[in-house]
């Protein structure tokens, strides 16, 4: 039997194991953008390869206590910004919703506690649950920084997995102080959607003789896998519950692979196994920014953005060889431009493939910048692609300067080494 494990509103509980005043209030985690990366000081930048997924960044600020009220939040001019990664539920009895922004928050619950991220914190607790839960289950997945995945079978009798859950959450409580949620049943997938229906701070079962009455009255919007885009799909044939998806599924197979595999898993027909280890396919970076038509400065930041991005690539030991940069406009207006390049990497060479690439996508120059995206991909590792061996003399005297540069970022920080073009 398949088990998923979920921790309970895991930021907001975070927090409270380091204030237990914060117990029993209505309180938020707040987060906005670093923009402050693009300053011209030096910052305290840290970068995460553990975990990633919704509001966990690659690269973020290092927590500091002055960070932790609502003052973090105002920009220079008082106004309130970001939105709410997590909120306890005592918040969400105000109608306080994970994305909302803090200010629309703040109107709904104008006692509202809100705490700045803990970024090494989470990372730190995630990390000890994990290590937690391979000493008591053979087979452990992390799917993300505060979701679990474990395969009991063979290990645990089936009539006994209740029981295991129950003692298993109350001991996660007991040990690390952090509230989980437990799903259990034949398939990774129902036992993802039993958690949610566990929650809080409980656990739930879906046996096969179960299956049918509880999965039938789900609305499709709550699996796992059916975004927008499929919801809108589904209910422009009328089928708005699992249960109806079910009953039409030469339908559902009829719109190709992916849509005959999510029929087979809302019908438990389909698994995946446990993967106890996962290799990274592309690594990126991001930052939403107030409205700028400056291209001088978008330009510096593109060369910012690049570096922290050399430095993780480095870091991780990988030779990318498909490179994306997007860029959103204001009024909903988005470009994009790929290359593929299967070179030696060194820093200054991928700065300069960055700048080229921001030039060719900012075909709409008369409109304001709100988003700049980088994004590797298609590593060697995982490709056929071998490595071009132009210029291959001076791209390995170029390594070694790329590598010494490494060396003192790694000491001292990743601002102690800037282009000079991130200056003017």
């Amino acid at each position: 039997m398949k088990i998923h494990i979920d921790i309970d509103c895991f930021f907001a509980s975070a927090a409270r194991i380091v204030d237990p005043s914060l117990e029993n209030k209505a309180m938020a985690i707040g987060g906005r953008s670093d923009t402050k990366i693009f300053s011209r000081e030096a910052k305290k930048q840290t970068v995460n390869f553990e975990n990633s997924g919704s509001f966990v960044p690659t690269f973020y600020k290092a927590y500091e206590k002055s960070d932790d009220d609502i003052n973090a939040f105002k920009d220079a001019d008082g106004r309130i910004r970001g939105i709410l990664t997590t909120s306890s539920y005592e918040a969400r009895k105000y109608g306080i919703k994970t994305a909302m922004s803090i200010k629309e928050a703040l109107e709904l619950c104008p006692h509202l506690i809100i705490k700045a991220p803990n970024m090494s914190l989470y990372q730190k607790l995630s990390h000890e649950l994990h290590q937690f839960l391979c000493a008591r289950i053979p087979l452990i997945e992390q799917a993300s920084i505060d979701e679990f995945y474990g395969d009991v079978s063979g290990w645990i009798e089936d009539e006994d997995v209740p029981q295991f859950i129950d003692n298993l959450r109350h001991e996660i409580k007991k040990v690390l102080k952090l509230p989980v949620s437990i799903g259990a049943s034949k398939t990774r997938y129902i036992a993802k959607l039993a958690t949610t229906y566990a929650k809080p701070f409980g656990c739930k079962i879906i046996r096969e003789h179960e299956f049918d009455a509880f999965i039938n009255p789900i609305l499709v919007g709550n699996f796992a896998g059916i975004g927008k885009s499929m919801k809108s799909k589904l209910a422009s044939v009328h089928i708005h519950t699992l249960g109806e998806l079910r009953q039409r599924r030469g339908t559902v197979e009829s719109w190709g692979p992916y849509a005959k595999d999510l029929y087979n898993r809302v019908s438990g027909l389909s698994d995946a196994p446990i993967k106890t280890t996962h290799t990274r396919k592309s690594i990126g970076i991001s930052r939403t920014i107030d409205p700028l038509h400056d291209r001088v400065e978008l330009k510096r930041r593109v060369h910012v953005l690049a570096r922290h991005l050399s430095y993780a690539i480095l870091k991780l030991n990988v030779i990318p060889t498909v490179f994306h940069l997007g860029i959103s406009y204001e009024m909903n207006q988005k470009s994009h431009k790929n290359i593929s390049l299967a070179e030696v990497f060194t820093e200054k060479k991928f700065d300069s493939l960055c700048m080229q690439l921001f030039n060719e996508a900012d075909t709409q120059k008369r409109l304001h910048v709100i988003r700049l995206s980088i994004t590797c991909s298609s590593f060697t590792r995982d490709s056929k692609k071998e490595l071009s061996l132009l210029n291959f003399y001076d791209d390995q005297k170029m390594k070694k300067l790329t590598s010494s540069s490494q060396e003192l970022r790694e000491k001292y920080g990743i601002d102690v080494l800037k282009w000079g073009s991130e200056l003017y």
